[in-house]
C-alpha cells in the first residue's frame, strides 16, 4: 500500500508550505502516522507524528512552533503545514504510516517502525 505525498515546491525563506499525505484504501484515523525528511547527503530525520488514538502530536525540537501535523478523516488526509520556512528545512519529505497495530509510543519518532511510505516530495527553500 503506497502514500501518496503532494504539496512541495520552491519557496522563498520565510514563506508557508502545506504538505498532504493520502492513504488510499485506508483510513488515517486508525494509523499512526508521521513526517519525515531527507536533506542532500544527510540521513533521514524525524520531523512529525499523530498517534491515531487521541490524535495526539509529536515533533522534532527544530520544527516544533513552525511545523503542524494536522488530519482530516472525512478526506483520509493527513498535512504538514509548514510556517517560517528556513533553508535548512529544504529537503524530501516523505510521509509514513504504521499497520493496524499501530506503533508503540517509545519508537513514535523511528521511522524503522513505520510500515507504508510514500514517494517523497521535495520542498527547496531559497535564501
Amino acid at each position: 500500500v503506497q502514500l501518496q505525498a503532494s504539496g512541495g515546491g520552491l519557496v522563498p525563506t520565510g514563506a508557508c508550505l502545506t504538505l498532504s499525505c493520502v492513504a488510499p484504501g485506508r483510513s488515517v484515523r486508525n494509523l499512526d502516522m508521521g513526517w519525515f525528511r531527507q536533506a542532500p547527503g544527510k540521513e533521514r530525520d524525524f520531523v512529525a507524528a499523530m498517534r491515531r488514538s487521541g490524535g495526539y502530536t509529536y515533533y522534532a525540537d527544530s520544527v516544533k512552533g513552525r511545523f503542524t501535523i494536522s488530519r482530516d478523516n472525512a478526506k483520509n488526509t493527513v498535512y504538514l503545514q509548514m510556517n517560517s520556512l528556513k533553508a535548512e528545512d529544504t529537503a524530501l519529505y516523505y510521509c509514513a504510516s504504521s499497520g493496524v497495530s499501530g506503533i508503540i509510543l517509545s519508537q513514535i519518532r523511528n521511522g524503522d517502525s513505520y510500515r507504508y511510505w510514500g514517494q517523497g516530495t521535495l520542498v527547496t527553500v531559497s535564501s
